[in-house]
This record gives C-alpha cells, sequence and structure tokens, in this order.
C-alpha cells in the first residue's frame, strides 16, 4: 500500500518542555455529543492531568445546552420551537459558530446553511425517528420552504437572533469542530501547548511529542477505498475534519441516501462524493468546509478549493485515485 506523508507548509519551530520524555504523554477520553473524545498532551510540571478534566466536560456540556438539537432544552432548540418574532440574545459560542455559519452560507452561495433543519428532520437525520424510505417530493418542497439561512434575522451588532416563523437551526456540520478548538482552549488555558485533541475523528494538533517529532494522524479512509493510499499527516498548527457519505445513511430501493444534504435541492448530494478531508487552523472552519464542499461536488468543490488556498482531498465512488487540491498537493513531502 503507497504511503502518502503531508507535512505542513508553515512550521514554527517549538521545543518541548525541557526534561520531559514520553512517559510525560497525558492522556484523557471520555463521550460527548454522541461520540468519542480524546486528548493525548506533554504534561508540563506541576499539572495533574486529570484535574482538568472538569474544565473540559464543562465546556462540553455548555456546548450541548446552546446547540445540540438532541437536547430539547438547548437554546437552538428553544429557538427552533420558538414562535415568530421571538428575540434571542446569543451566548458567545452560540454567536460564534452562528457568526461563522452564516459567512461560509454566503461564501458558498448556499451550499452550506445552518437553517436546514427542518431538511434534517424531515431526511430523519435529526433527532427523531430514523427513515426507511425517503420522503417525497412534495413533502421535500415544503420543507425547503422552512429553510434558508437568508431568512434569518442577525444581528451581529446587538448579537441577537430573532425567529422568523418556522426556522430550524441546525449547526450539527460546524459545531463538533468548535468543539475541538475549545478543547483545545481549555489546554492551552492550562499551559498545554504541545497535544492532539479530538472529537469524532476530527483532529487538532499544536506542537510537538517531547522528542520532537509531530503528531501524527491517519487520514480518514472510506471502506474499499484502500486502493487510494495511505495518507499520514504532521497535525502541526493544523486541523483536520472528514464528511463522507458512509458515515450517517439509509438505503432504499437499492440506493443510497446520506446525511450530507443539499440545501439548494432538498435531497442528499447525489455528486459522486464519497468523502471530503479538509485541513485547516482552525477546526470549526474544516468541519464547515468538508461538509460545504461535498454538497458542493468536485468541480465546484475543486474551484472552491483552488481560490481560497483551501487543502483538500477528494474520493469519487468508482474511482481509485483520489482528487487532491493544489494546496493539499503542496503538503505532501
Amino acid at each position: 500500500m503507497t504511503r502518502h506523508v503531508l507535512i505542513p507548509p508553515l512550521i514554527n519551530p517549538v521545543a518541548p518542555p525541557k526534561g520531559t520524555g514520553p512517559q510525560d504523554i497525558a492522556f484523557l477520553q471520555g463521550e460527548t455529543m454522541g461520540t468519542g473524545w480524546s486528548a493525548r498532551f506533554v504534561c508540563p510540571p506541576g499539572l495533574h492531568a486529570p484535574d482538568i478534566l472538569p474544565r473540559i466536560e464543562t465546556v462540553f456540556a455548555r456546548i450541548i445546552d446552546q446547540m445540540s438539537t438532541w437536547a430539547p432544552g438547548s437554546l437552538i432548540s428553544r429557538f427552533n420551537r420558538a414562535a415568530a418574532g421571538t428575540r434571542f440574545d446569543l451566548p458567545d459560542d452560540f454567536f460564534m459558530v452562528l457568526d461563522a455559519a452564516l459567512k461560509l452560507a454566503e461564501e458558498t452561495g448556499g451550499a452550506f446553511d445552518p437553517a436546514m433543519g427542518a431538511l434534517t428532520s424531515l431526511w430523519g437525520f435529526g433527532p427523531g425517528e430514523a427513515r426507511k424510505v425517503p420522503p417525497s417530493e412534495d413533502e421535500c418542497q415544503k420543507a425547503r420552504a422552512q429553510c434558508g439561512w437568508q431568512r434569518l434575522s442577525f444581528d451581529r451588532r446587538q448579537r441577537s437572533l430573532t425567529q422568523p416563523g418556522g426556522v430550524q437551526l441546525d449547526l450539527s456540520g460546524i459545531a463538533k469542530g468548535y468543539a475541538v478548538d475549545q478543547l483545545g482552549a481549555v489546554l492551552e488555558a492550562a499551559r498545554i501547548h504541545h497535544y492532539l485533541a479530538e472529537i469524532g475523528g476530527e483532529l487538532k494538533g499544536r506542537g510537538v511529542k517531547p522528542e520532537g517529532t509531530p503528531w501524527w494522524a491517519a487520514l480518514e479512509r472510506p471502506p474499499g477505498f484502500e486502493g487510494a493510499g495511505e495518507y499520514i499527516a504532521a497535525l502541526h498548527g493544523l486541523c483536520v475534519a472528514t464528511s463522507g457519505d458512509y458515515i450517517r445513511y439509509f438505503e432504499s430501493g437499492g440506493v443510497r441516501y446520506a446525511h450530507t444534504l443539499d440545501p439548494r435541492s432538498g435531497a442528499p448530494a447525489s455528486n459522486g462524493i464519497v468523502s471530503v478531508t479538509v485541513f485547516h487552523e482552525s477546526c470549526m472552519r474544516a468541519d464547515a468546509l468538508a461538509t460545504a464542499l461535498g454538497v458542493m461536488g468536485l468541480e465546484e468543490g475543486m474551484a472552491f478549493a483552488r481560490a481560497k488556498n483551501v487543502p483538500v482531498l477528494f474520493l469519487l465512488r468508482g474511482q481509485a485515485a483520489a482528487h487532491i487540491s493544489p494546496a493539499f498537493a503542496a503538503m505532501l513531502e
């Protein structure tokens, strides 16, 4: 099997703490947002690693309390149920995520849309009952009428959001990446500057291991794509996120309906994309871009990646070879 090694184009010289060795790498893990999380880090002198666990859990609980549609009492769930004209003052986490989501919606021409919760629920990918057959075209069109990021009344200056009536937010395509960034922020606040943080396969790397080597991560590879080779990346100041049609889906009549919904059509994207892997300094941005590029498809997505200088890897059904952007190619050793 061919192995491809990816190195960040810009590497800042970072030295691990003096006197540390492999025995000083601490490991914490747990569950959040319906998946697992973990953190490996070089523990600075005087820090007892388990002491920061409550801080991590507090951050995750705060994000869930604001952005989880699976939590009936969360801010996002209350907004989705609210009557037209109801105004919400937004806490910092929610504001930052929604602000980034709306900017990306505009940037991608609606390929990424945080206001498509009605479609997510209709297709059975939300907190409700899963589907076994696709909805009708009429049902899709009715759900689409309830969607649209441009319908939201978002006041950046006042940090508020007003429910226009019937709009349902869904931040699942960006919130997990934000949580990875916040996990990293907790570690850095504890004087930990050499770490690998992960939630559900989305990763953020900073610094190096005690021996000076980077935090290596194997890129996620869909089943049946062994022929595309193995990619391993040095996550030095980088985050990586992957979105794919093999992660959540149902099959009906021999057709796979994946959770990557195209807000523009009201149905799962059907462009042949199996997975999209994105690198970025922000895991929130990488997470959202992986979703958006999966919706765009190869041609439109690659044009976006070139214009924005985003390192991206596309895998397409029926094609063994990977499609990579110029920024991704520049990272290959």
